[in-house]
């Protein structure tokens, strides 16, 4: 999927945001008054700029009238262009000749359905190899900030890229937006940050969106993105970049699709598989380490925290998985044989490559970082954590206190962001470096004045693992009986 023929055009955003906002304005003079008087929670963490952002946009995630899928992840995919402070050189995967790639991910798909499931054919449409385009990131010291890119080829823009890289750290970055929005374009700024702090590099994959292609034509372009780094194929601007050099990266669904892809490589090693790849059989090696920013972990969306966090986060309230996703009709909605997601099959919603709290063990995984707010995914962010540290994987953990979901995009110029971001290159260049001598930490940084406070990992989450996947089939069934949520004790403790 390419955004060439979706461009913005320059006025046209600011013009459709003051039509955006004009209906707000009783929403936003409510925050302002509520705010300077010091009535609302979160006025005593965040600033009102904030204050306002998190509002507004929560308002607009919850529209009176339902557009039609299409159109809002049109919307979402609208390049506003490459200017600034930014290399961003556009390269795309060759298909390989042969299916072993796509082979080995249908096995491991298979091999962690339940026992009496396996060997069945998939409901799912299989998804065919197709070009995966990615965007290769860096830092462009010597631009403007409006320095439009140089008139060159793809592939001179990625050899300018590489002369200002410091290190050899390589992020294969998978953006958020709920597997159905978004495209790395959106996901520039972030990108671009996280490759100026880092000193290294990214490959920012643009993976097939839902609900045109549902699971796991997603995993699968990440598998494809991950063994173009590590075996390119011949005409590709880079040199094969080592499996110790590249950390797997993604913010919310982004998070979600790192991990999964986490999960089939260990699932491979399991079955000691190799992959035929452009006439040879290639290893699958682990990566250096994962980055996950606010991961969705909880696909069917049946934790607490979904609905007692509202506050802090901007996301909307979870809607019923026993009813098809509520939009209005267009071509990819509803999805044709009908299914009730717009990411994945009925009978996969709780596979472990998508709802990832089912994921047996974690065992072997290299180390891991998770960071997230005070948000609604932050009850499936702790388990995850927990889960993690009890399969013995070292684990990197940060709650930003009164932060909602991804604040380090939507929330950019809060101090709270530069030190995530910071915390997030800072673990990825030690892993890069020598994984061993990671630790595994586990820190709440609080709002403002971000000093670090230690959290006990054996308290991160009051539930276990059962209790945990019972919440999630509850919510797949329909059944109104959920667990009873934890007491409400402030989200700070």
């Amino acid at each position: 999927m390419s955004t060439n023929d979706n461009k913005a055009q320059p006025g046209n955003g600011r013009v459709e945001l003051l039509l955006a906002l004009l209906p707000k304005i009783p929403l936003i003079v409510k925050v302002i008054l509520l705010h300077i008087l010091g009535r609302s929670e979160t006025a005593k963490y965040i600033d009102l700029r904030s204050d306002l952002t998190v509002s507004i946009i929560r308002s607009m995630l919850t529209p009176a009238k339902p557009r039609a899928v299409g159109e809002t992840q049109a919307m979402s995919l609208r390049d506003p262009g490459v200017k600034g402070k930014i290399w961003v050189s556009t390269a795309s995967s060759r298909v390989p000749p042969e299916q072993g790639i796509r082979d080995a991910l249908l096995a491991a798909i298979d091999s962690m359905r339940a026992p009496e499931e396996r060997g069945t054919t998939p409901s799912f449409k299989i998804p065919d190899i197709v070009p995966v385009e990615a965007e290769w990131t860096g830092y462009r010291a010597a631009a403007t900030k409006n320095s439009p890119p140089p008139a060159i080829s793809e592939a001179e823009k990625y050899q300018e890229l590489m002369k200002e890289v410091k290190n050899k750290t390589t992020f294969l970055y998978f953006h958020g937006g709920a597997y159905y929005l978004c495209d790395p374009c959106t996901h520039r700024p972030m990108v671009k940050r996280i490759a100026k702090i880092s000193g290294g590099r990214a490959y920012s994959v643009r993976y097939r969106l839902a609900p045109q292609n549902p699971f796991p034509a997603a995993l699968l372009d990440a598998l494809v993105s991950y063994f173009t780094l590590l075996y390119p194929p011949p005409g590709s601007f880079h040199e094969p970049v080592a499996p110790g050099d590249i950390v797997l990266g993604g913010d919310s669904a982004g998070g979600n699709l790192a991990l999964a892809l986490l999960q089939t490589l260990l699932e491979l090693r399991r079955q000691n598989r190799k992959i035929a790849w452009f006439g040879e059989e290639r290893e699958i090696p682990l990566p250096a380490g994962v980055t996950a920013i606010s991961p969705w972990v909880d696909i069917v969306q049946s934790m607490p925290s979904l609905v007692k966090n509202q506050k802090w986060c901007y996301l909307p309230p979870p809607s019923p998985v026993a009813e098809a996703y509520k939009a209005a009709e267009d071509e990819f909605w509803p999805a044709k044989p009908p299914r009730k997601h717009l990411y994945v099959d009925d009978a996969y919603l709780l596979h472990p490559l998508v709802s990832l709290q089912f994921a047996e063990t974690w065992e072997g995984a290299p180390p891991v970082y998770v960071s997230c707010g005070w948000e609604t995914l932050a009850d499936e962010d702790k388990y995850l954590v927990s889960k993690l540290a009890r399969d013995g994987v070292t684990v990197v953990f940060e709650e930003y206190e009164a932060m909602p979901h991804v604040f380090e995009m939507v929330l950019s110029k809060l101090a709270e962001s530069q030190r995530s971001l910071e915390g997030l290159v800072r673990f990825a260049t030690a892993v890069c470096e020598d994984p061993k001598k990671v630790q595994s930490s586990y820190k709440t940084i609080k709002a403002k004045t971000l000093e670090e406070v230690d959290i006990d990992v054996d308290k991160l989450t009051p539930f276990s693992d059962e209790e945990v996947r019972d919440m999630a089939r509850n919510k797949v069934l329909g059944k109104k009986e959920q667990l009873a949520p934890v007491p409400d004790v402030p989200a700070k403790l």
